[in-house]
């Protein structure tokens, strides 16, 4: 299966959109390479900016093109742009609903042997919490570039959470993207495996897994985690009666939370949370990773039979 990761597809439809629109500028703090805005950079030389190692000092020059009338793009790793940075974010971008797109890299325990000082696992929970911002987690290079032009067509702030590590692709190329909805990969009766990010392709083969078991379980790949499509989780809680959350991120104010918000209010049903149980990352391999934290393939898989079991 073809693979990809989410920052590569990024970086090439960030220098693509610079073609079509001219008000696109892009600005990055030293990790150019890394996040790959360094594609839009040698095609745009003249609205690419580095800002150094100074994320807020990053989010404050993007306010200022944003008011001037540019839609802007920032990036560094994850667990630099929503954390050191979220004051400015919060208070420069969101306060004045700014049309500043943050697109943070090297998100979750994939970014391998960078270990936990480098490993986001909080930033959902911390882009989720700031009133009137949007959070979007693609599962594929497909669904990352359709997110980068969609983001530039959505009004106001919002945070993109990309990989380092290379997913496989589950799209074609005539996926349709919209912001506020997430897509059905696999239909089922016995339980729901929402997922976002890298999780949809492990949930994928968890449902391989579960329907040699017997086990027959729809797999969600819910990729706007907000706004919700919480007409498609309260479905999805209706059909199956039971939810399992997945995703590569804490438990706390993730995927898990967000679900759990929208059941209880429309329809309550058992829900389980899969992800990082209030941990820091380490330093390893990202496959090895995967399943120390129980968020692989088999992990899944073996965690959603016991729910159903118990």
């Amino acid at each position: 299966m073809e693979k990809q990761a989410t920052r590569d597809a990024y970086g090439r439809e960030l220098a693509r959109l610079g073609g079509k629109y001219e008000d696109i500028v892009v600005l990055d703090a030293d990790l150019s390479k890394s996040t790959k805005t360094c594609d839009f950079a040698r095609a745009f030389p003249a609205r690419f900016f580095d800002a150094g190692i100074a994320e807020q000092n990053m989010t404050g020059m993007a306010a200022g093109l944003a008011v001037s009338g540019k839609t802007v793009y920032i990036s560094s790793f994850a667990v630099f742009a929503t954390g050191r940075n979220w004051e400015q974010i919060r208070n420069s971008l969101a306060y004045p609903r700014l049309n500043v797109k943050v697109c943070a890299t090297h998100a979750g325990i994939t970014v391998g042997e960078d270990g936990g000082s480098h490993q986001a696992v909080e930033d959902i929970a911390l882009m989720r919490a700031i009133p009137g911002m949007t959070v979007i987690v693609p599962a594929d290079g497909v669904s990352a570039a359709r997110a980068v032009e969609a983001l530039y067509h959505h009004p106001g702030p919002a945070y993109l959470r990309l990989g380092r590590s290379a997913v496989p692709v589950l799209y074609g190329e005539d996926m349709e993207f919209h912001i506020g909805k997430g897509a059905a990969l696999r239909s089922g009766s016995d339980v729901a495996i929402i997922a976002c990010g890298l999780a949809v392709s492990e949930a994928l083969g968890a449902a391989d897994i579960l329907s040699q078991q017997g086990i027959e379980a729809a797999v969600i790949d819910m990729y706007s985690l907000k706004p919700l499509d919480v007409e498609l989780v309260l479905k999805m809680a209706r059909q199956c009666g039971r939810i399992v959350t997945v995703e590569e991120h804490n438990v706390i104010g993730g995927l898990g939370s967000a679900v759990c918000e929208a059941v209880a209010a429309g329809c309550p049903v058992p829900v389980k949370r899969l992800g990082i149980e209030d941990r820091f990352g380490q330093s390893g391999k990202p496959d090895e990773l995967m399943k120390e934290y129980g968020i692989d393939a088999e992990s899944i898989a073996r965690q959603v039979a016991a729910f159903i079991k118990a």
